[in-house]
C-alpha cells in the first residue's frame, strides 16, 4: 500500500489551533497520509526564511512527497494558489514567492492554478487558505487526484528577489537568503552560479558594510578559529563564516542585504 508523504511548512506556531486543523482537513480526506513538520517557527509573514526552510528540507523527502508551505502574508488578497509539479515532487502554498527556490532547484515541470471547488473545503474563508484550500488540494492530490484537475495550467510563478541572481560581467549580485543561528551569513548563490563566472579557489565578496577576501574551504575549520572563510554549506548555498565566530555580527549584515561575488583574474 502506498503512504503519500505531505510535508508541512508555516508561520504559525504550535500554541494555536491552526497546524491541527490543517492536519485534521489532510487526514480526514486522505486517511493514509503520512503528515511531516517541517517547522511551523517560520518568522511572522517572513516569505524569505519560508523559502530557505522550505529548498533546505525538501531535497531529502522521497520522491512524490507533496510540500505544503504557507507564509501569506498576502491571504485573501489577489495572489494565486498554485499547484507546481517539479522532477521529483509536488509544491502547494500560495504564489507569492515561498515555493520559488524549492520548485527551482527541482525542475519545474508543471504549474497549476488550484481554482477547482472540487479540491477545497465547501466553505472558504478568506483568511485561512492554509486549511481550506492548500490542505485539502494537497489530500486530494495524495489520493490520487490528476493535477490538471485542479485548475488551468499557467506558464509562470513569482520569482522574487531573493530567489534571483544578476550577472553582470564577470560579477554576480545576489542576496543573503538567511542567517543561522551559529551567524553563518547564507547567501542564495548555488555552486552552478558561481561556475559561471569562472569559480576559483579565492573569492571577493562585496557587502553593504564590507569587503572580503575569502578562500573557498571544504569545512569551517580549515581556517584557525575566529579567522573569516566562504564554505558551500550543506545545503548548496555559498555561506561567509568565521570559525566558531559570528560573521554576521562583525560584518553587520542583515536579511535580504546584497551582495556581489567575482574572482580574481589570472592577473591578481
Amino acid at each position: 500500500m502506498r503512504y503519500p508523504v505531505i510535508s508541512l511548512t508555516t508561520d504559525f506556531g504550535l500554541r494555536d489551533p491552526y497546524v491541527a486543523e490543517m492536519k485534521a482537513v489532510i487526514l480526514s480526506i486522505c486517511p493514509d497520509a503520512r503528515i511531516v513538520d517541517v517547522t511551523h517557527e517560520i518568522d511572522r509573514f517572513n516569505v524569505r526564511m519560508g523559502a530557505f526552510i522550505l529548498a533546505s528540507a525538501s531535497p531529502y523527502f522521497p520522491e512524490g512527497t507533496i510540500h505544503i508551505a504557507v507564509v501569506d502574508p498576502s491571504v485573501g488578497k489577489r495572489r494565486k494558489a498554485v499547484l507546481i509539479k517539479t522532477k521529483h515532487a509536488f509544491y502547494i502554498g500560495p504564489d507569492n514567492g515561498v515555493l520559488a527556490l524549492a520548485a527551482k532547484n527541482d525542475s519545474i515541470k508543471h504549474i497549476y492554478e488550484i481554482t477547482s471547488k472540487e479540491v477545497m473545503l465547501s466553505k472558504v474563508s478568506t483568511t485561512f487558505h492554509g486549511r481550506d484550500i492548500f490542505a485539502p488540494a494537497s489530500a486530494h492530490l495524495a489520493k490520487g487526484e490528476p493535477p490538471g484537475g485542479f485548475g488551468a495550467e499557467i506558464r509562470k510563478i513569482v520569482i522574487p528577489d531573493f530567489a534571483t541572481i544578476v550577472k553582470k560581467g564577470k560579477v554576480l549580485i545576489g542576496e543573503v537568503l538567511h542567517i543561522d543561528g551559529f551567524g553563518n551569513i547564507i547567501t542564495n548563490f548555488r555552486e552552478k552560479e558561481l561556475e559561471s563566472i569562472g569559480m576559483k579557489e579565492i573569492l571577493f565578496a562585496k557587502l553593504e558594510n564590507a569587503t572580503l577576501k575569502l578562500r573557498i574551504s571544504k569545512t569551517y575549520a580549515d581556517v584557525r578559529a575566529q579567522e573569516p572563510l566562504a564554505v558551500m554549506g550543506s545545503h548548496g548555498f555559498l555561506e561567509i563564516s568565521i570559525n566558531q565566530g559570528s560573521a554576521a555580527k562583525i560584518y553587520k549584515v542583515e536579511k535580504g542585504e546584497k551582495i556581489a561575488i567575482s574572482f580574481p583574474d589570472r592577473h591578481n
